[in-house]
């Protein structure tokens, strides 16, 4: 299960996502972005090479298992100027696969609501290498105000638009190591860098009690004043907490149900997943249309 960084929503404040968002910067500091191929400092070059990846995607990194047909929902609140917000995201591993960049990945579906109206609804991409680190290869996130669709002006995809491939999860995360770069996006303003903060660590929320937490803090380097995310992975299940450290949006939730569908319902979230890939070949025909369609794997 992945969980990306908030997004600006028709209420001011800064939401989600996910598996899965993206980080939002002026056109200013847009057109600041860092000419260094390390774009999070030191030891953070992207270094992609689509011959490491799996024939197929199989995600079983530990800390960030992505299972076909498991269904993972995280809740909490989102506090900005206008006030406190109750956001929500239901998570699902699709049984989709989608070629992007050269590499088959595995397709993320993600409902994104806040104060229980859909505010997103958002295909994924990842994929493992062999050594076992998962990458994100791209985001189409369908974006909604008052329950009407209003596009999908942060799409981006490996690539296309000089967009880059990053490290979503490492194979082996350890402490006191460089940053990595998560995704970078140039086009959409997109930029996500991730380090190892902290291991070992125990924590409860509401789908039980975890040891050998993982933590994850991300950061946005243009953004030096929008604080930073700390994400919590256990290991066999994934994302079980998202904490805001400073900022003026500040985001938490908690994992509160996993579940794996039935037949049905499984195959009902592959059919939607699908109508979506599909209409994002109307929707953004400068990026999204360049892809392959997606398939059921």
């Amino acid at each position: 299960m992945a969980f990306r960084a908030p997004r600006f929503t028709a209420y001011g404040s800064a939401l989600l996502l996910a598996f899965g968002s993206l980080t939002v910067m002026s056109a200013g500091t847009a057109a600041a972005a860092p000419p260094s191929p390390e774009l999070c400092g030191p030891g953070s070059a992207i270094n992609f090479d689509r011959t490491d990846f799996q024939a197929w995607p199989q995600v079983d990194n530990k800390w960030f298992p992505l299972t076909p047909g498991m269904q993972f929902t995280t809740t909490g609140t989102v506090t900005s100027q206008d006030g406190v917000h109750e956001h929500s995201v239901v998570h699902t591993v699709t049984g989709l696969t989608k070629v992007i960049d050269g590499v088959t990945t595995r397709v993320m579906w993600d409902r994104d609501y806040d104060d229980g109206e859909l505010v997103e609804s958002e295909l994924a991409f990842f994929a493992q290498t062999r050594k076992g680190a998962v990458w994100l290869f791209g985001e189409y996130p369908e974006e909604f105000e008052n329950g009407e669709f209003v596009g999908a002006p942060s799409t981006f995809v490996s690539g296309i638009a000089k967009a880059q491939a990053g490290i979503a999860m490492q194979a082996l995360p350890r402490t006191g190591t460089p940053e990595y770069v998560q995704a970078y996006a140039p086009k959409v303003d997109f930029l996500d860098c991730g380090k190892v903060f902290q291991k070992h660590q125990y924590l409860c929320v509401p789908t039980g009690c975890y040891n050998n937490v993982l933590v994850i803090d991300e950061r946005n380097p243009l953004e030096p004043d929008a604080g930073h995310q700390r994400k919590f992975y256990a290991a066999g299940t994934g994302l079980v907490k998202v904490t805001a450290v400073g900022g003026p949006d500040q985001e938490f939730m908690d994992l509160v149900s996993v579940k794996k569908l039935g037949a049905a319902q499984f195959a009902a979230v592959n059919a939607q997943a699908l109508e979506q890939d599909e209409r994002g070949y109307t929707v953004s025909r400068s990026v999204y249309a360049k892809t392959p369609r997606a398939q059921l794997g």
